[in-house]
């Protein structure tokens, strides 16, 4: 049996981090992107990583960033995976010494493969919903899309929430699923009942 790993991303309250952790989330996301109403400081960044046990990954979102940004945020937060969102070359991605992920927006006409060859190093690839702007527009996408195989590990995004995450996971197969708006009851506020449903579907498809 494969399990499905979760990753809840946008979280601003330590009352979120404990309620995603308490329902058997894999990793945590942090917003570095000011535009975001999930954008937190990094002083307000490290006293949520502090609440993360141990083997749960803390993640930090960052979208076109200046290098000397992403230096800053690994300085005072103790980040174990780096996620780009934004139109970052591999060669940026790569030169922070931590593992990472990139995001691809797609929509008909990008090719996913070529996307894929264009980051070696990344640790795995993320599918998103294109949206004007960046970040996550909590719309789901055609998974059809998606390639039979894009040789690396598939996280896959975009308008999943607790109704639709188990038939995803049943028909995408990803190695991992990642929410944000589909658990919340506001703009950065998350839903422990809804995270928990979440979760339940994700296990549920597995099996």
């Amino acid at each position: 049996m494969s399990r499905t790993r979760i990753k809840i991303c946008g979280l601003t309250r330590a009352e979120d981090v404990h309620a995603a952790v308490e329902a058997g989330a894999d990793a945590i996301g942090l917003v570095f992107y000011p535009p975001s109403p999930r954008f937190v400081a990094f002083e307000r960044a490290a006293e949520l990583a502090a609440l993360v046990p141990p083997f749960v990954t803390t993640v930090g979102l960052f979208v076109n960033p200046d290098p000397a940004y992403v230096r800053q945020a690994l300085a005072q937060v103790p980040l174990q995976l780096l996620q780009f969102h934004g139109d970052e070359p591999e060669t940026l991605c790569a030169a922070f010494g931590r593992p990472w992920i990139k995001a691809a927006r797609v929509r008909p006409g990008v090719d996913l493969v070529e996307f894929s060859a264009s980051h070696p190093s990344a640790s795995g690839l993320l599918l998103d919903a294109f949206v004007e702007g960046y970040g996550g527009g909590g719309k789901v996408f055609d998974w059809s899309l998606i390639p039979e195989r894009l040789g690396r590990s598939l996280i896959l995004s975009g308008g999943l929430d607790p109704d639709n995450v188990a038939e995803a996971v049943r028909r995408v197969r990803p190695w991992a699923v990642d929410v944000s708006s589909g658990v919340e009851s506001g703009k950065g506020i998350k839903d422990a009942a809804r995270i928990a449903a979440f979760v339940a579907g994700v296990r549920n498809a597995d099996g």
